[in-house]
């Protein structure tokens, strides 16, 4: 081999080096981690995961090609939750989807490195996630999927279907609702003094707490509020089951099946819209964006429920302006 042949062959091999290694960083596959605050037996939190999948697959992460997606369910457990955690953050993923505030907060436990993107969490500042909405300033951002003075709306529309009532309870367990349950009892109580209706808490724990503060609540004429609450989207039915033989009227907040699983009413965000706005952070993430760039982001679409046949039952009648504004109404 003559000089000029061997400088043209060192010279050609190392110009294909930076393309070998662009083509192997390509390839590298990347890591999602999905925990989720429910029960994978609800047909409707499966549907949101799959509208995040496919978001994500849309902008060409494709799960078993060039990413690799794992998701996790905590049942409403907050031990299942923090072990779900714990063996995410050892195996170092990309990025850590989360739902509910006790799904992040346990992930914050683990983690103050690895990319968090929430969505479902009420209070992300009050909870110490976020140093503030417009600058998130660390390893955590996301969506909120509520705002505190949402608690006097259900209450307003509570009172409108069961204007029968002067008294009205919020419902929610303090191990898991934002704040303990006070991010919602300052607006809710404010409602209920312009409603002219009494204020009072319920605290619940499990089945069997609920069930007796359903029933004592139903010998008082009382209405009541759930909190957003993971323990109580998973314990949803318990409510539902109680309240129809005790008669009484339950707004459900924004707790997703409630309606359909006979609850009388719900308000809140929409959820498959939320998840779909979060594949856009999980994406920029992926591609070398920082969540401390990423402002929190509020919801941008509400929707109401009403079931016509739990309010019948409940000898109820729901006025025309609300039958004209509901987005859904099942009979």
């Amino acid at each position: 081999m003559n000089r000029r042949e061997f400088i043209t062959l060192v010279s050609g091999g190392a110009a294909t080096w930076p393309f070998a290694a662009d083509a192997q960083q390509a390839e590298r596959k990347r890591r999602i981690a999905v925990l989720m605050a429910w029960s994978e037996a609800n047909q409707e939190y499966r549907s949101w995961v799959n509208t995040f999948l496919q978001g994500l697959a849309q902008l060409g992460w494709v799960d078993g090609r060039n990413v690799q997606i794992d998701v996790h369910w905590g049942e409403g457990d907050r031990e299942r939750i923090q072990t779900f955690a714990k063996q995410i953050v050892d195996t170092q993923p990309d990025v850590v989807f989360a739902s509910t505030t006790p799904v992040t907060a346990a992930l914050q436990r683990e983690t103050h490195t690895i990319p968090i993107v929430f969505v479902i969490v009420a209070d992300p500042v009050g909870a110490g996630f976020v140093a503030g909405l417009s600058h998130p300033g660390g390893n955590i951002t996301g969506f909120v999927n509520i705002e505190p003075a949402t608690a006097g709306k259900w209450l307003e529309l509570l009172k409108d279907i069961a204007p029968q009532i002067r008294r009205a309870a919020m419902m929610y367990n303090p191990d898991t609702a934002p704040g303990g349950g006070r991010f919602f009892l300052g607006p809710f109580e404010t409602a209920a003094r312009s409603l002219a209706i009494d204020p009072l808490t319920a605290p619940v724990h499990d089945d069997r707490e609920i069930e007796a503060a359903v029933v004592s609540l139903g010998r008082e004429h009382t209405g009541v509020v759930l909190a957003s609450d993971a323990f109580m989207a998973v314990h949803q039915r318990t409510v539902t089951a109680t309240a129809i033989r005790n008669n009484v009227p339950v707004i459900g907040a924004d707790i997703p099946g409630f309606v359909k699983g006979g609850g009388l009413l719900s308000y809140g965000a929409n959820f498959p819209d939320i998840f779909r706005r979060a594949v856009s952070y999980v994406d920029q993430i992926l591609r070398g964006a920082i969540p401390q760039d990423l402002p929190v982001e509020v919801p941008t679409k509400y929707q109401l429920i009403i079931n016509l046949k739990t309010g019948r039952t409940l000898g109820l009648t729901v006025p025309q302006s609300r039958l004209a504004t509901a987005d859904e109404l099942i009979e």
